[in-house]
């Protein structure tokens, strides 16, 4: 049985930092992405970063330069540092896990997390 589970999330002060963390549990950890996304209210959901099970690494452009997305698969987890975190960073943020064999594979494997809630107010 695949498990997502999320945590980390809270109320951060606008300009602070938190990290999330996303155990997950049966998947092959290595040959899948590994993803955040979030949801804001009232918004699509939307991708912030994604760890590829090649190696390689995908930002929205929101994220750049400001968050970190990272995988220990020795922990089986995958992170995400966000720093400098603004109102508009407000949103549940969801851990995703995606096995697509290749970029084009019409039909992905994926499973999600229930999320956490991030809110950054003063």
């Amino acid at each position: 049985q695949v498990q997502l589970v999320e945590s980390g999330g809270g109320l951060v002060q606008p300009g602070g930092s938190l990290s999330l963390s996303c155990a997950t549990s049966g998947i092959i950890f290595n040959i899948y992405n590994l993803a955040w996304y979030r949801q804001a209210p009232g918004r699509q959901r939307e991708l912030v970063a994604m760890s590829l099970g090649d190696g390689n690494f995908e930002y929205a452009d929101s994220a750049k330069g400001r968050f970190v997305i990272s995988r220990d698969s020795r922990k089986q987890t995958v992170n995400l540092q966000m720093d400098s975190l603004q109102s508009e960073d407000t949103a549940v943020y969801y851990c995703n896990a995606e096995y697509r064999p290749y970029k084009a594979f019409a039909n992905p494997t994926e499973y999600w997390g229930k999320g956490t809630l991030v809110t950054v107010s003063s």
